[in-house]
């Protein structure tokens, strides 16, 4: 009795973490995912499963996890992409800190545990090794974290955790990224030059690589490419601004990168704050 009373108190004391999971058409991969999250060691953490308008079994699979276990939810809204379902499920959340993973993927047993012993300590982000399995499988050879770095390219997956705060500070994840690069975009959202970044040593979570997914049917379009490069270069301008010298000015482009920012040239009119930009732009 004493000893269930202890792990009680300890559970009621422990950081609530909300894990959301958007998931369309991924039925065959949810168990997988939800499994790594009921084994969590730390035990205090809902997971909000967002059904994005799926055409296939989810919402069976979903509900077998509610009555399994009430930290499970299930919601299905229309489809709206991915950014959408992430926003929907955070609006449901009643955790401190957010944590997104997708339908497909799955985290490892401790990474809610060890990110809660961060919590205290200011950091914006915090994440965590990786490793792909599926079609697949490896080390995922991130960069570590630097601001300028995150200028140039997205180092940090989807499955961070942030504060709930953070999120609505800047009003969600912008669901005009319908192809691609709204975690990128989201990160870039929230981060500034001064913000801590953690990313643990520990393989947490697991990115599972399909012949068809998101992120291959956007490298596999340079039009849909441009879209979101161009959104993302137009909407955090003034981060780039900020630079007094360019941070991609050691950055090794490819001719069809180069050709994205040159036509990005032509899209801003020319005023004072355009050639500010201009300058980072051409000292690639």
């Amino acid at each position: 009795m004493i000893l269930n009373l202890y792990l009680k108190t300890t559970d009621s004391m422990e950081t609530k973490i909300s894990v959301i999971v958007p998931c369309y058409n991924q039925a065959q991969y949810l168990d997988e995912c939800l499994q790594s999250v009921f084994e969590q060691t730390h035990k205090t953490w809902e997971c909000i499963i967002v059904d994005d308008g799926s055409p296939d079994n989810t919402e069976d699979i979903a509900k077998e996890w509610e009555l399994k276990d009430s930290r499970f939810k299930y919601y299905k809204k229309q489809n709206g992409g991915v950014a959408s379902a992430r926003n929907y499920g955070i609006e449901k959340s009643s955790g401190e800190w957010i944590l997104p993973l997708d339908g497909d993927d799955k985290i490892g047993s401790k990474y809610l545990e060890l990110a809660s012993q961060e919590f205290a300590k200011d950091y914006k982000i915090i994440y965590c090794n990786a490793e792909f399995f599926g079609n697949a499988d490896g080390n995922w050879d991130l960069h570590d974290y630097s601001y300028q770095r995150m200028l140039i390219k997205n180092h940090i997956f989807c499955s961070g955790f942030f504060r709930k705060t953070f999120w609505s500070e800047v009003g969600g994840y912008d669901t005009d990224f319908l192809h691609g690069h709204e975690d990128w975009d989201f990160w870039l959202s929230i981060l500034d030059s001064q913000a801590k970044v953690l990313q643990l040593d520990y393989v947490g979570f697991f990115y599972r690589r399909k012949e068809i997914s998101r992120d291959v049917l956007l490298s596999l379009s340079s039009q849909n490419q441009k879209l979101t490069d161009n959104l993302i270069y137009k909407k955090h301008f003034q981060k780039y601004m900020l630079y007094d010298e360019n941070p991609l000015k050691n950055y090794e482009i490819s001719a069809q990168k180069e050709n994205k920012l040159r036509l990005l040239q032509k899209e801003i009119n020319k005023n004072i704050f355009s050639r500010m930009i201009y300058k980072i732009i051409e000292k690639i």
